[in-house]
């Protein structure tokens, strides 16, 4: 299998073009592009104090990349009439998150932009599908700010999944078993619909009623 790398800043259009010319057909595309904000402003990113800077800058990676990747992927499939996108949002997307309210803003427009894109699709009689995938707690990098390190990592890690039923943090792999899935032929009558992968947070309370 050969692989071939190009660099995309998924926020510029110019970018996006070069890829176009550079990989005009595709049969998957995968918008997992996205950041929460505080990789480069401590905040506040809360809905009354957050500067608009801080705000837009997190829509233009998160919404703005989703948006030119769906566009370049459906451009890319149309000639075969078939395909898979599949964006990542997050279980932030279904749900408020008051402290990261821009964060949560974009990866709620990520989830409704995809059913957009798979009605598009579907209406003009092309086999292209679109879905999004909504992780909770993943460990991966963009944690770290959060996390820190130090002798208290481990104390604020298992209070950051303390709500989590199954009481751990995902891993990558688990979410990119599902991409697997969604973009594989078992996965053809599949479009617009949206994957929880968050060790069943959004399930409901785990408390027995009394």
């Amino acid at each position: 299998i050969g692989c071939q790398f190009l660099h995309l800043d998924v926020r510029d259009e110019a970018d996006w073009a070069a890829l176009s010319r550079a990989v005009p057909q595709a049969d998957v595309v995968v918008n997992n592009a996205g950041i929460t904000g505080f990789e480069d402003s401590p905040g506040p990113h809360d809905p009354q104090n957050a500067s608009l800077a801080d705000w837009r800058a997190v829509h233009a990676t998160n919404l703005d990349g989703t948006f030119l990747g769906c566009r370049y992927a459906i451009a890319a499939m149309q000639a075969k009439g078939a395909g898979s996108i599949i964006n990542v949002s997050s279980r932030s997307g279904l749900v408020g998150i008051p402290g990261a309210a821009a964060y949560a803003s974009s990866k709620a427009a990520v989830r409704n932009h995809t059913k957009s894109v798979a009605l598009w699709c579907a209406q003009n009689g092309w086999a292209i599908r679109c879905n999004s995938l909504h992780p909770a707690a993943i460990l991966t990098e963009m944690w770290e700010p959060m996390l820190g390190d130090g002798p208290d990592r481990d104390q604020r890690m298992a209070a950051l999944v303390a709500d989590t039923p199954l009481r751990r943090f995902g891993r990558v792999e688990e979410v990119a078993a599902v991409a697997v899935m969604l973009a594989s032929d078992e996965a053809a009558y599949l479009t617009g619909a949206e994957f929880m992968i968050d060790g069943g947070l959004l399930a409901g309370s785990a408390v027995s009623p009394g």
